[in-house]
């Protein structure tokens, strides 16, 4: 196929379903390119047991259409992936979006031309698409990072990655499993594989600071209340740190500040409640060391009480700063290494050394399974976008650019790649939020400057190195102010080998947004928007 459009999109999750809506409503043609055969992004290939979100239903959802706010019902208080994913659905169908989606197509190359000044597109169904803006909507989780171990040819079992799941399921009844990985797909997916497998060994890296998320059945009373005033609702949320979370109480002092059995009351009292309201206790447990360690004590206290061979509880007991990771909620995690068919191995003592044709060798002992289980999460944030050959300005290739960390203003822009956006871009609050608010901000942003480009005819939009290199070290230094920085997470891209260390989220929704309105309030200072 070639044709050409306004707008080639990369991705039909929520940020490419929105994205294409948009541009239908400011009357561009627009095409999106979708490797799944559905919409969905992340929650079409997350299919593995338990897999759901981590923000409430009622909030993660989109904002932008009053009616579908108002006539879409949700079941559960966190809602499960099957239910997200029929959520996006109805939204393709509501919209009518898939008539401008190509499905099971991979877009392969985008290249830059200075003559045109439009990109040309590739996909591995042999499409060639021109277009004068390329917007990537990959999505910050949506490449699967698997690792390799020597020997693994040769398992002869079953092999499963949580971020790649077969759509018909997986029975593991009867079956020896090993899950290697406890981050949130682990979390999630360990207690309900361990009821059906005969046995489960567990693969355990860094162990991980789980918070009851206390699911229960949508509460209908709330449901009506944030119906009658949905618009205050979103609002007030998009004024939180995360742009979520805007009904937990939040605490206003310093943790070294209360009385111990005031503190203690109330983290008793927040992890009865559950949910990521657990660290809003108090202002500096991300902050101060010591104040986050006297809340890391409480949950290590909470593990041990729950756990009840000491071995196991020390192994699941975290050693470094909660909250450095995305916390994880968890239903009956560590009540799973109760059961008599669980165990777990710690690879930070006993190393996966390789596999073998009937399991795994750790420390020299042969783990005898039948399928094997790789939780091991994403290359995350521009795993995707590495993936697809985009050159820019002068033939300069993004994976060079990036060489040593990707770079952007706002998260939006790449200097040498005109006309291109990213949505939830590294260098954005993206995975520090509620991603669907931050969706609909980015596409809105970018909806506006391109009305802004065709009022002005501007023939092409490029940020500056200056105003690149600028932001690049503000997002650095908003991190440095706080304790994120200080582990090993996929923030910065430690889960994945040899990619560049380098702090990828910007902490702070409503000032990122305050900056975004500041640029466009000073003639979007940092673009150079070039005259046709």
């Amino acid at each position: 196929m070639e044709k050409s459009v306004d707008v080639v999109v990369v991705g039909a999750g929520f940020a490419g379903m929105y994205m294409v809506h948009r541009m239908r409503g400011e009357g561009r043609s627009v095409l999106a390119f979708e490797a799944g055969d559905d919409v969905g992004g992340t929650w079409y290939w997350n299919r593995y047991p338990g897999a759901r979100c981590d923000v409430e239903s009622m909030e993660y959802s989109y904002s932008f259409d009053e009616e579908l706010q108002q006539e879409w019902e949700w079941t559960e208080k966190y809602a499960p992936q099957p239910e997200i994913l029929k959520y996006a659905q109805h939204v393709a169908d509501r919209f009518d979006l898939r008539r401008d989606i190509r499905f099971s197509t991979r877009v392969t190359s985008a290249h830059w031309d200075a003559v045109s000044a439009r990109w040309t597109i590739r996909t591995d169904q042999d499409d060639t698409v021109s277009a004068r803006w390329f917007v990537l909507a990959t999505g910050c989780l949506s490449s699967a990072n698997k690792p390799h171990f020597e020997g693994e040819e040769s398992f002869a079992g079953e092999t499963y990655h949580t971020g790649d799941w077969p759509h018909a399921g997986v029975d593991f009844t009867g079956k020896r499993v090993a899950v290697i990985g406890t981050g949130s797909s682990g979390v999630q997916s360990i207690p309900l594989i361990a009821e059906q497998a005969e046995h489960l060994t567990v693969l355990q890296r860094t162990a991980t600071y789980c918070i009851p998320a206390r699911n229960a059945p949508i509460d209908e009373s709330k449901v009506a209340r944030i119906k009658s005033a949905y618009r205050d609702f979103r609002a007030r949320n998009r004024l939180m740190t995360a742009a979520f979370g805007a009904d937990t109480p939040k605490g206003t002092t310093s943790v070294l500040e209360a009385d111990p059995a005031e503190r203690e009351s109330e983290f008793e009292e927040r992890w009865s409640r559950g949910g990521f309201g657990f660290l809003s206790s108090y202002v500096d447990f991300l902050l101060r060391p010591d104040s986050n360690e006297i809340v890391a004590d409480f949950v290590r206290k909470k593990i041990s009480g729950i756990v009840k061979d000491p071995d196991t509880a020390r192994l699941l007991q975290p050693t470094n700063v909660i909250g450095c990771k995305r916390l994880v909620l968890d239903t009956n995690y560590y009540e799973t290494f109760n059961r008599p068919n669980v165990s777990l191995v710690d690879v930070n003592v006993h190393p996966i050394e390789r596999l073998t044709e009937r399991g795994i060798v750790t420390g020299g002992t042969e783990h005898v399974v039948d399928a094997i289980v790789y939780a091991t999460g994403f290359d995350a944030m521009t795993g995707s976008i590495m993936r697809i050959d985009i050159t820019g300005t002068d033939g300069r290739r993004l994976a060079d650019e990036w060489a040593a960390g990707p770079a952007t203003y706002l998260g939006l822009a790449v200097a040498g790649f005109p006309n291109m956006f990213i949505i939830t871009g590294p260098g954005s609050p993206s995975v520090l939020t509620n991603m669907i608010m931050s969706i609909e901000h980015h596409v809105d942003w970018i909806t506006g400057l391109m009305r802004h480009a065709d009022g002005t005819r501007t023939r092409t939009v490029e940020t500056t190195p200056a105003a690149q290199d600028s932001w690049v070290a503000h997002v650095n230094a908003v991190a440095s102010g706080t304790l994120y920085p200080s582990c090993n997470s996929w923030y910065l891209g430690a889960n994945v080998p040899g990619k560049p260390r380098v702090f990828m989220p910007l902490i702070g929704f409503p000032q990122y947004v305050e900056k975004c309105d500041q640029v466009v309030g000073n003639g979007y200072e940092g673009f150079v928007l070039a005259p046709a």
